[in-house]
């Protein structure tokens, strides 16, 4: 007697003679063969579904499956389809008919098939009722396909499904990358040996047998070498070869009776017991898999054997370098090493448009170059990891100016960094720079919201910038270049005429979306009466705020 999941005994039934047929076929070596795709899990109980069994049963099958994987699973609308129970017992009726029609009863198996969506908190109500509805005319097996994650009901939902008293497979979405998808896409990372412990307790709960399926046949190798270091269970595979795509159904071209079977053949060597096939894979690429697997013993396992979609598998030497026109490493990124401290600020999007363009064009090589509001000290690290002769950084924040001094250190730059805490309006420059980089709080701020500030905040955000533009005339170099970033929150007009002014003129060499800050929110009343009143705006993306960043690369008007 077995105790289900919702702790009712019930008494196991025997298991047929058909499924005797397929144990002693696999105690014999003998490769059992399975049938292939019905009609995607709709629970077809038709002609045409009758028709396609017979194929299978004619194709030389040892176990036919009941098109019925979805048929326990939520419907759209919210519950089951209200006569599954009946849909079951006739779709396994459905099956040994075809059977009986082709004179192979008491050799082909009856399996019914169950999604893995099973594994659900219902799921021991729905069990309950699938053995009461089986009860009168049983199938030979139940096999739980397309499992995928080790919820922790799915041992209870194993325990439940095996307390039926029918023999209970399972079928798993899984390849040496860990969990896949029928499109070969990856769904977690590598699992070490977590699934084989996993298949050795299923294997103590008296599972009969694991597959390997719903996967594309590529990711099928080298898991078989892998299970078999962890139990002692029968072992096959039942790859999908089709799948839906955005023009319809969609076959593999390779994937033929005579390609099937070549591939049938290398899943037997690895050590496969039972082979078959999923979405795609038809009674002609079965019947071609039958005869090439005919009297063929089963392969021993070849430890490290593994597919050329698994990391590293099919590298025999490093791949090329990814590098930029300069021939510098791309991967990894040699972005500068970086701690903050205090009150200051890690780098923003904002900075990263900056270092971008920095790191891209080697900007500084050979120059005296000068950032100012340096917070951490990014861009005067990246000027000097360019080969600036000297980067002077600027920043009224004491605690931003020593973490400047920190990171030039952790880079190896201290030597050619120097970092100074002043305030930028009393700043005067005392020598000209090659490269000026400017990237500062640009944010309109109603005055009278914080009257009482030290520096009573900016109306139009232009402060910090406006000053900087000033300043460039005598701080810049004859043949020297500013790069100066401006938020879409300042006019490009008032920019463009305080440029001219000076003599100076501007082009965009680089743009960015970035996304709002803290003090964007705050002001954002206030910042809507700015774009009222001149040409500053921001984006709406689907609802979002978003501001363009410009860089801006400003030299001296010929």
């Amino acid at each position: 007697m077995h105790l289900s999941a919702a702790g009712l005994s019930v008494e196991p039934a025997l298991a047929p003679a058909a499924y005797d047929v397929v144990h002693e076929a696999l105690e014999g070596e003998r490769c059992v063969i399975l049938d292939g795709g019905t009609a995607g899990g709709r629970a077809r109980v038709s002609a045409d579904a009758l028709a396609l069994h017979r194929r299978y049963v004619r194709a030389g099958c040892d176990v036919v499956s009941t098109d019925t994987r979805g048929l326990l699973s939520t419907a759209p609308a919210g519950g089951r389809h209200p006569r599954w129970p009946e849909l079951a017992r006739r779709s396994v009726g459905l099956v040994r008919q075809a059977v009986a029609k082709e004179r192979r009863e008491g050799e082909v198996a009856v399996a019914f098939s169950i999604d893995a969506e099973i594994d659900r908190p219902d799921g021991a109500e729905t069990i309950r009722l699938l053995g009461r509805a089986l009860a009168d005319e049983p199938p030979d097996l139940l096999v739980v396909e397309g499992l995928a994650v080790m919820g922790p009901t799915l041992h209870t939902t194993v325990e439940a499904l095996m307390a039926i008293g029918l023999p209970v497979w399972l079928s798993f979405r899984r390849c040496r990358h860990g969990l896949c998808g029928v499109y070969g896409q990856h769904w977690g990372g590598p699992e070490g040996d977590a699934f084989g412990r996993a298949v050795r307790q299923f294997e103590e709960l008296g599972v009969g047998a694991l597959l390997l399926g719903c996967i594309p046949p590529d990711h099928v190798d080298g898991m078989l070498s892998h299970l078999r270091d962890f139990t002692d269970l029968p072992l096959g595979v039942h790859p999908n070869v089709g799948y839906l795509t955005s023009d319809g159904w969609h076959v593999d071209a390779g994937a033929g009776p005579d390609q099937f079977a070549r591939m049938a053949v290398r899943w037997r060597e690895e050590g496969a017991q039972l082979i078959g096939g999923c979405c795609g894979v038809g009674p002609e690429q079965i019947g071609a898999a039958r005869a090439a697997l005919a009297g063929r013993p089963r392969g021993a396992p070849r430890p490290g054997a593994g597919g050329p979609h698994e990391l590293g598998g099919a590298h025999v030497a490093p791949p090329e370098p990814w590098v930029d026109t300069a021939g510098r490493p791309l991967y990894p990124l040699a972005f500068p090493d970086l701690v903050t401290q205090g009150d200051v600020f890690a780098p923003s999007q904002a900075s990263y448009l900056v270092w971008r363009h920095l790191f891209d064009e080697q900007v500084g090589r050979g120059g005296r170059c000068l950032d100012v509001g340096c917070g951490s000290g990014l861009q005067a690290i990246q000027l000097a990891l360019n080969g600036a002769e000297h980067v002077e950084a600027i920043d009224l924040d004491p605690d931003a100016t020593e973490a400047t001094r920190v990171n030039a250190f952790r880079n190896g730059v201290v030597e050619r960094v120097s970092a100074t805490a002043v305030d930028l309006f009393a700043w005067r420059p005392e020598a000209r720079y090659d490269v000026i980089v400017a990237s500062l709080f640009q944010t309109p701020v109603d005055p009278v919201a914080a009257m009482y500030a030290h520096r009573p905040p900016d109306f139009w955000g232009r402060s910090a910038v406006d000053h900087v533009i000033r300043l460039l005339p005598q701080a810049l170099a004859d043949d020297g270049v500013a790069y100066v970033l401006q938020t879409s929150l300042l006019s490009q007009e008032r920019t463009d005429a305080l440029l001219r002014r000076r003599g100076l003129r501007a082009r965009v060499v680089d743009f960015a979306l970035l996304p709002v800050t803290e003090s964007f929110r705050q002001s954002a009343e206030h910042i809507t009466l700015v774009e009222r009143m001149s040409d500053a705006h921001h984006l709406d993306v689907c609802g979002e705020d978003v501001v363009v960043g410009y860089l801006l690369e400003i030299v001296h008007r010929r």
